[in-house]
């Protein structure tokens, strides 16, 4: 058998990257497809884009939570062996990373969201005023759990990728406490996998093939674990220290996804299947060079500060909408223009977000006070001040 060094896990990848980029972008596009009204005015003009983006463009959030999944793999058990002595710091320290710049984007959207309403734009993407209660929740991330309305949209994906990373934390936690060791002593494979690995592998399937059939429990992890866990295995068949063993963690998503597949067609799944094998696969094939090296540096750096635009291009684009539709409500060119300046004015505000603060050390100091500021602009908004 051939063996190859533990992987570096902290270095970025500008394909995963790029991937990202591609799927923040096909999401700005869905929720500016579904929240118009400069997309109301392009659609005939559009209207395969606009439809496609409609009713598909959701979809890409399937992206991130197999590659979410992968890198999880990667920092938890990159070979099959649990890291996670101590869940609860990790767990502190993922919620800060990705409660800061979330809680900084609320602080935004709460605003504008208020500022639109006041100046007179109707609309079904402007929410009421919050309460207290919804505010709060949202700082929790159980927003989707107690049913509470989202104070801008996306916001969901938040909760749910904290709750995946728990859930795959806690079970390596419970996994290498049980065990005292891997099943193989030294590293899991395909062939022997380690009891890790054989819970993830279990809860890919319990999910796909049972929980992901009933959207009544889409606000839990246990709906979304089945992509999550794919991009899991995909890390693990992608870093396997033989073909052998990669064949057999590919033969392993191929029997998942296919049987998820045949109890119900869901081209999510299918496209997360896809996604969770092309990155199993991708590094035994012989690219040609060009192809291998291939990277578009604009893309790589949107990818980096993918998460930031994802959650401020929301409300970077319900202000767009609000301005364009006081401006210019009909045409379908300056309507069709408003939309890239939306899409190109979301970017900017995401690298401003990264820079300010997603980039910046994430500790519990610097959340309270942003978890303050969304009180506080809650509160504004509560009273009627803004």
């Amino acid at each position: 058998m051939s063996t190859r060094p533990p992987p570096n896990v902290t270095s970025r990848n500008p394909w995963i990257d790029q991937a990202k980029a591609l799927a923040c972008l096909v999401i700005i596009g869905h929720h500016l497809a579904f929240y118009g009204p400069m997309a109301d005015v392009v659609w005939p003009a559009a209207s395969a884009l606009m439809e496609g983006l409609f009713e598909y463009g959701r979809m890409a959030v399937q992206v991130f939570l197999v590659l979410g999944g992968y890198l999880a793999a990667a920092a938890l058990a990159p070979q099959g062996v649990p890291r996670v002595s101590e869940p609860l710091p990790l767990l502190g320290k993922r919620f800060a990373r990705l409660a800061l710049p979330y809680c900084a984007a609320l602080v935004v959207t709460i605003f504008i969201n208020e500022g639109v309403r006041e100046l007179g734009f109707v609309h079904a993407s402007v929410s009421d005023a919050p309460t207290w209660d919804q505010v709060l929740a949202h700082l929790l991330l159980v927003q989707s759990i107690g049913g509470w309305e989202s104070l801008s949209a996306g916001v969901w994906y938040v909760a749910i990728d904290f709750q995946l990373y728990a859930l795959c934390a806690l079970w390596f936690w419970a996994s290498l406490r049980f065990s005292g060791r891997t099943l193989r002593g030294a590293g899991g494979s395909a062939t022997v996998p380690t009891l890790a690995q054989i819970g993830i592998v279990t809860l890919a399937c319990v999910s796909l093939w049972w929980w992901n059939l009933n959207s009544d429990l889409d606000p839990w992890a246990l709906y979304f674990v089945g992509a999550y866990a794919l991009g899991m295995m995909a890390w693990w068949a992608a870093h396997s220290r033989s073909a052998l063993e990669r064949s057999a963690w590919v033969a392993a998503m191929l029997a998942c996804g296919a049987v998820a597949l045949a109890l119900e067609w869901r081209t999510r799944i299918a496209l997360a299947w896809v996604v969770a094998l092309v990155l199993a696969t991708a590094g035994a094939v012989r690219w040609p060079a060009a192809w291998r090296n291939a990277r578009w540096a604009p893309l790589v750096w949107m990818g980096q500060r993918s998460y930031s635009i994802f959650l401020i291009h929301f409300a970077v684009c319900l202000l767009v909408n609000a301005v364009w539709h006081a401006l210019w409500p009909s045409g379908i060119a300056i309507n069709a223009l408003g939309l890239a300046v939306a899409v190109a004015a979301s970017i900017a505000a995401g690298a401003l977000l990264y820079r300010w603060v997603e980039s910046r050390q994430a500790s519990w100091l610097r959340l309270i006070g942003w978890q303050a500021g969304v009180l506080g602009m809650g509160a504004l908004a509560i009273k009627g001040l803004l």
